[in-house]
């Protein structure tokens, strides 16, 4: 049975975000992403292997190298599925951010008034 890694758990984990980040602006291989670890070398194996899995991850033989990138294209779906939520809490900070200068001003003129 070929059990599908889910995208949103593998994210939910902060090692296997750092390393997305860290892959982000160049390919790395085990090793080097290791290193930017106090975990031992098959823990962060393990992640890579689940990052891998769910397809966040792709592996390219270089030699005897294997490098780990970003898959861009599984990256705009996880993205495309969060937008929607990021502009519904824009808007309600934006309307918040109203309020609050229309609180401010009002306090402000109040303020003004009381001191007359």
């Amino acid at each position: 049975m070929n059990l599908r890694r889910d995208v949103y758990q593998a994210i939910a984990d902060p090692t296997r975000r750092a390393i997305l980040v860290l892959v982000a602006s160049q390919s790395m291989t085990a090793g080097a992403i290791a290193a930017n670890f106090d975990t031992a070398r098959p823990t962060v194996s393990k992640h890579l292997q689940i990052l891998t899995e769910c397809e966040l991850l792709e592996q390219e033989q270089k030699g005897r190298e294997v490098y780990y990138h970003l898959n861009p294209g599984k990256i705009k779906e996880v993205a495309d599925f969060i937008e929607p939520f990021r502009k519904m809490w824009d808007e309600r900070f934006n309307k918040l951010e109203a309020i609050m200068k229309e609180y401010q001003s009002k306090n402000k003129h109040n303020g003004t008034k009381n001191k007359n």
